[in-house]
């Protein structure tokens, strides 16, 4: 078959409409719709405290999550164990509790494998690393991370260390020579512009990952993510311009206005002596020198609003709930006055763990997984997991979960193995602990079940 045949489409199974709509004629640059991400970091998270405070109280309890590498040993109870822990947003009942335990024991190895290398670069720990990765994602929609390998050798290819770069500062190209009607990837390269300064890095040495964005266009913009922050900047840009309006009037101790003579009028050199008066009074640190004294009486009329009347407090508090909103944290987690008592601070903590941290958590899991551990030798098959489950506020109350369980290992339902597993407790090599048993004179279930008078005969 001909170029001008396979451009007509007869070969339909390479017939890629997706790249043909979005792609076709594209050469070089994709621009990103949200043209400015430097917004974000700028006049978003380096000025604006809530923005600070919200993207660094999630990356904060992010990489509180204990975090290994663990290798799946049953590929098909690992799927069913994600898909029922996504089917019950991450907080089953006990009963779902007992089931994943189950897949979980299956899924995974019982011994945890070590990071693939000490720290990601010399600059960072790992928990650095990680958060860092997060306060982009949830900043920028975006991030990316460079991998160093080695071109020659036995590690030839294998990611030796991790890089994670500024995503308000990346541009993706696309492949000049890229089949748009194949199913080949469309990105030849991506590029950092740090003040004018530009940077290439190959695709195969960075890891992109974006929030998804409905912004499709021909210029490839749905290959960037969205910023959470896109939809609420006007609340950051009214919270800063509040602030600063706040400080205006503090400077000017509150009030705008004119003062004058009641029933006269005072001349130009009056209004100025009477201002310079003033003035000398306000940097003064002589006792009295506020007191000063006139010929005739004054008035002063205020044209401006104070800040009662302003709401300002109302408005900066209610830009600060868009912000959560948009960014999936919650405002009763900033000490403010409405944050409620630590029962309520509890339950909104485990609210936004299991609606936003966790999730999270698995896309930063995969990409690590995918674009990390699937090219180090000795790793296959392996999977980097944040264990929520550790933390203290997914903790059920000891006594009521220890009786629940102690109760299914007396009825034989589950046995001691399975019950330490779900208690969290340390796991202990032994044969015994695997067999189900009941209560009487802890029997196994199998002599439970049989005749008395067949336990005679063989005694």
């Amino acid at each position: 078959m001909g170029f001008w045949d396979f451009l007509k489409g007869n070969n339909q199974t390479n017939n890629n409409k997706y790249n043909k709509t979005f792609y076709w004629g594209l050469n070089g640059l994709t621009n990103n719709d949200d043209t400015d991400l430097k917004k974000y970091i700028d006049d978003g998270y380096n000025i604006n405290g809530d923005v600070f405070s919200i993207v660094n109280q999630m990356s904060s309890k992010f990489v509180s999550i204990p975090f290994y590498i663990k290798k799946i040993e049953d590929e098909e109870s690992n799927k069913k164990y994600n898909r029922l822990l996504k089917a019950t947003n991450y907080n089953p009942t006990f009963t779902q509790k007992i089931k994943t335990n189950q897949l979980e024991l299956k899924a995974l190895s019982k011994e945890d494998y070590p990071m693939p290398f000490e720290r990601p670069n010399p600059n960072q720990t790992w928990e650095e690393f990680f958060k860092l990765t997060y306060s982009f994602l949830k900043m920028t929609g975006n991030f990316y991370w460079y991998k160093l390998m080695p071109e020659n050798g036995i590690n030839a290819g294998e990611p030796q260390q991790l890089y994670c770069l500024p995503a308000h500062l990346m541009k993706i190209y696309i492949r000049k020579d890229a089949n748009m009607l194949g199913s080949e990837d469309v990105i030849e390269y991506f590029e950092m512009d740090y003040y004018n300064r530009l940077t290439r890095f190959e695709r195969n040495e960075v890891i992109h990952v974006s929030i998804d964005n409905p912004n499709y266009g021909q210029n490839g913009e749905q290959l960037y993510g969205q910023s959470p922050l896109r939809a609420v900047w006007k609340n950051v840009l009214a919270s800063n311009k509040g602030l600063d309006l706040n400080i205006e009037m503090l400077r000017n101790a509150g009030v705008f206005g004119f003062i004058h003579a009641k029933g006269q009028n005072l001349s130009d050199r009056q209004q100025k002596g009477l201002k310079d008066r003033m003035n000398e009074a306000k940097v003064s640190k002589e006792d009295l020198s506020n007191i000063m004294a006139s010929s005739g009486e004054l008035a002063f009329t205020r044209i401006s609003l104070t800040s009662d009347e302003l709401k300002i407090f109302e408005h900066l508090k209610y830009n600060q709930k868009m912000i959560c909103n948009a960014l999936g944290w919650s405002d009763s987690l900033l000490n403010n006055d409405d944050g409620g008592k630590h029962d309520k601070q509890e339950l909104e903590l485990k609210r936004v763990l299991i609606n936003t941290t966790v999730p999270d958590s698995n896309i930063i899991a995969e990409a690590f997984k995918q674009g990390v551990l699937n090219e180090i030798k000795g790793y296959k098959d392996t999977i980097l997991l944040f264990d929520y489950k550790e933390l203290p506020e997914m903790q059920e109350d000891l006594e009521t979960m220890s009786k629940r369980v102690v109760s299914l290992v007396a009825d034989g339902i589950m046995n001691r193995k399975e019950a330490r597993f779900a208690m969290r407790l340390e796991e202990i090599e032994d044969a015994n602990l695997s067999i189900f048993t009941v209560k009487d004179d802890i029997m196994s279930l199998e002599d439970a079940i049989l005749p008395s008078d067949d336990l005679t005969l063989n005694e």
